[in-house]
């Protein structure tokens, strides 16, 4: 079953400095309808002004990916990382037993972009912990976050799998999901139909009772999306 979650329909905050559109409920958006997907709990569509970001601040217990889209973040926390996270990377920080960061924008001209994501660990109090890498933009399937950190990937502290999907034109994608597990599908540029279903930027699918999905370019634009399996 895939249920679709439109672009327009995401609550929204403007803060001057900030503006975002959350996938699920996040902050002062509260919908009942929309309080996460499994284990994938927050999905923000960030656009931060220059010169401008996060003071520090402190999270625990929950796995956080910055991925960013356009621009560059400064992050800085309490275990001593100070790093630069260009467009195109995959930050994954374990904030465990507590830690405190800061992430603004590196530029003074320019805006940055960038998805929030949150997912909720099955290890609780566990050691802070930070990661970063670039995996390209290979077409089709990159598998960028796992359980297990194999093939390279960044180490999440849950049963969760999230990859890149890049497509050409006219180009078809069959990703197979393993029994029992949710997929959450989140389409940053292009367009693509899941099992003849249209999404465009912005929007989001959950899928579950499903054993596989099929994915097609839907417009002459390359098409980018993030794909979530999320395991029991």
């Amino acid at each position: 079953m895939i249920n679709i979650i439109k672009s327009g329909s995401r609550g929204q905050a403007n803060h001057g400095w900030l503006q975002s559109n959350h996938t699920f409920s996040f902050a002062n958006y509260y919908n009942p309808d929309r309080m996460g997907f499994s284990h994938l709990l927050v999905i923000n569509d960030d656009t931060v002004k220059a010169g401008h970001g996060f003071d520090a601040h402190g999270h625990r217990d929950m796995e956080i990916i910055s991925y960013v889209l356009e621009g560059d973040i400064e992050h800085k926390d309490s275990q001593g990382n100070s790093r630069i996270l260009p467009a195109g990377e995959f930050q994954l920080m374990s904030a465990g037993s507590g830690i405190t960061h800061s992430e603004y924008n590196a530029s003074d001209t320019q805006s940055l972009k960038f998805l929030q994501i949150w997912i909720k660990p099955n290890v609780l109090s566990g050691k802070p912990s930070y990661q970063q890498k670039d995996f390209g933009q290979q077409w089709g399937l990159t598998k960028v976050i796992s359980p297990n950190g194999d093939g390279d990937s960044l180490h999440i502290k849950q049963n969760a799998t999230l990859f890149q999907l890049f497509m050409q034109p006219n180009q078809h994608q069959l990703f197979t999901i393993e029994e029992g597990h949710d997929v959450y599908v989140h389409l940053i540029a292009g367009e693509i139909e899941l099992d003849g279903k249209l999404l465009k930027p912005g929007d989001g699918a959950k899928v579950d009772k499903q054993s596989a999905l099929h994915i097609s370019s839907a417009s002459d634009k390359k098409v980018q999306a993030l794909i979530f399996e999320l395991g029991k």
